[in-house]
């Protein structure tokens, strides 16, 4: 898996969702991004972080909670929010970083 550095300097925004196996409304975060992926296509990147599996990241990031929705564009945050959020909300925070 590339390097999640390398992920975050994209010039294309980047979400990222902070999220744990454990986690119930982590789940529920799922067929939202796919959703998301599917009306963004490539002009955007989606990836999903176990906290549990990466907690050097996690840590980094200071993710206290899950699910934790985060955006990057060229390293930079752009946006961050803790919980659930819905597709069209995710869709329009990714074009307004485009």
């Amino acid at each position: 898996m590339a390097n999640f550095n390398d992920i975050i300097n994209s010039p294309k925004p980047v979400l990222v969702d902070f999220s744990a196996e454990w986690c119930g409304p982590c789940k529920m975060m799922a067929p939202i991004l796919k959703e998301v992926a599917g009306k963004v296509g490539d002009k955007a990147r989606i990836i999903k972080i176990d906290v549990d599996k990466n907690p050097a990241v996690a840590q980094k990031y200071q993710v206290m909670s899950v699910p934790t929705i985060m955006v990057f564009k060229n390293g930079e945050i752009k946006f961050r929010e803790p919980g659930v959020m819905q597709a069209p909300q995710l869709v329009s925070l990714l074009e307004r970083n485009m």
